[in-house]
């Protein structure tokens, strides 16, 4: 397949924003896609190159040769180039790799060149999400979108099922062949997620009997694979974090079972067990530093269990996973109570709040493990307004923060883009000004020597305001306020962020 025809379905999506509209753009490409591309294809319609790393940046998209008038590339050929990129090293590689992004984008395109440049930087802009695209894949293979968010889910990833769909023969060896992938120890599935509510009672009164009042950590999400005496610790983006935590990997390999499947929470406690500043528990988990590990232990805490000694329970009721959990986390397990008295779920949030945690979880007994859905089974409760919003730009300190990037400027999802909902310098320590003029010296697109400084939109923000105005001065109509930083998300993409459809909602009267 030409890589014309992935630019030009790019280009269409990012010029509607009608979802129907969107997956039809989908379903006619999938359907024109040789099996044999079907892989980087759906990498490139999710915004993403096949390598994690290619060694080009920012900078080196800055002055592209000028584009070609007729398309030549192939996908494959496009994929075969950055794989090159990606595994050159030692001396003269940076000037070889430079030379071959050249070459490539001087065969390409102006259409072509604007995907290239978006996969390259993580900036695609057509709202391809993924779930859009299963149902794409879906509607292109004639099989029920329940099969491929299935499969999507033990797979862990896109790409294999979409192959997987779309190469077989027909609707019937389509259906079969997602039915093959199952729960694999040592395979991460994408972790089930809980939607929000403003408090218990409203948290409760979506579920029925008695539920499960879970308290919800302030920690990173894990999930842990046992197979005999080996261990292997994922994160919430599935990325392996084993070399990293030895003492979650010992605690595991302590349990009473040879084969297991946990999902939890870790985090740094101190000598009373209540949680650690989350920024210690972040960079503990993002480093190798033994230094760093030796000064900041994790402890995992652990909520579901989805396998254990060949018994699968995913499609298990809540209840029956709780009773395999416990048997085998015994104290590793996280605190919860059962109940369907309004008075005693609110006595809870207020017993965990004071404990120093984010609130609690509500979850209906009987659900299975919805993996990779946020759904109305497992529901959220803090004890304050918070959004997890993207930086997009920031502005530089003065006075006691002369020297620092301060004021950020404060984004919801809308749509392919951003907007805006304000700024704040507020709930900032040392230490995170540190940390953040480093890092978003790093995300700067433009000059970084003047007063306000335009980033790229990666980095998530979790903010806490205690309300929302209407303003005119922001394009979204909303404003936060009394906006402060609670800590920076590293745990998150800015795909996960909030929406500023979420943010109208909560400032619905």
């Amino acid at each position: 397949m030409l890589l014309a025809d992935v630019a030009a379905t790019s280009t269409a999506l990012a010029a509607t924003r009608s979802r129907l509209a969107k997956r039809a753009l989908l379903v006619d490409l999938l359907r024109r896609t040789d099996p044999a591309d079907v892989e980087v294809v759906s990498r490139y319609l999710g915004g993403e190159l096949r390598q994690r790393r290619t060694g080009l940046g920012w900078r080196s998209m800055t002055a592209l040769p000028e584009p070609a008038a007729e398309p030549s590339l192939t996908v494959a050929g496009v994929d075969a180039a950055f794989e090159e990129m990606a595994e050159l090293a030692g001396a003269g590689s940076s000037g070889r790799r430079t030379t071959m992004a050249r070459e490539l984008f001087a065969a390409a395109t102006a259409d072509e060149q604007r995907l290239l440049r978006g996969l390259v930087t993580g900036e695609v802009r057509q709202g391809a999400l993924d779930s859009l695209l299963l149902d794409a894949v879906a509607e292109a293979a004639g099989v029920t979108p329940a099969s491929v968010r299935r499969a999507a889910m033990l797979a862990g990833a896109t790409e294999p099922v979409a192959v997987a769909a779309l190469g077989a023969g027909s609707p019937d060896e389509a259906e079969r062949a997602l039915a093959a992938f199952t729960l694999v120890v040592g395979r991460p599935v994408r972790p089930m997620l809980a939607s929000s509510a403003p408090d218990v009672v409203t948290a409760l009164a979506g579920l029925d009997g008695p539920v499960v009042v879970d308290t919800k950590l302030d920690g990173i999400r894990i999930q842990v694979h046992r197979r005999g005496d080996e261990v292997q610790v994922f994160t919430r983006s599935l990325d392996d974090i084993t070399a990293r935590v030895p003492e979650i990997v010992a605690a595991v390999a302590a349990m009473p079972a040879t084969d297991l499947v946990l999902d939890g929470e870790a985090m740094a406690v101190d000598e009373a067990g209540r949680p650690r500043p989350f920024q210690e528990t972040a960079s503990r988990s993002a480093t190798r530093d033994a230094d760093v590990a030796a000064a900041t232990a994790l402890t995992p805490f652990f909520f579901d269990c989805l396998h254990v000694d060949g018994r699968d329970l995913l499609d298990a009721p809540l209840r029956e996973r709780l009773v395999a959990l416990d048997q085998v986390a015994g104290s590793s397990a996280v605190a919860r109570v059962v109940t369907d008295d309004p008075a005693v779920a609110r006595a809870r949030f207020a017993e965990v709040v004071a404990d120093h945690q984010e609130g609690v979880v509500v979850k209906a007994l009987d659900a299975p493990y919805e993996a990779g859905r946020r759904g109305a089974a497992w529901v959220k409760v803090k004890p304050r307004h918070t959004l997890d919003l993207v930086v997009l730009a920031v502005e530089r300190g003065s006075g006691r923060r002369q020297g620092y990037l301060s004021n950020i400027h404060l984004g919801a999802r809308d749509g392919d883009g951003f907007v805006m909902l304000g700024k704040t310098f507020k709930g900032m320590t040392d230490q995170m000004l540190a940390w953040q003029t480093e890092r978003f010296t790093e995300l700067a697109v433009g000059p970084t020597d003047g007063y306000e400084v335009r980033l790229r939109p990666e980095q998530v923000v979790e903010i806490a305001f205690d309300g929302l105005q209407r303003s005119s001065r922001y394009p979204g109509g909303v404003a936060l306020r009394f906006a402060r930083v609670l800590r920076y998300r590293d745990d998150k993409t800015a795909a996960q962020a909030d929406t500023i459809d979420t943010v109208r909602a909560l400032a619905a009267p």
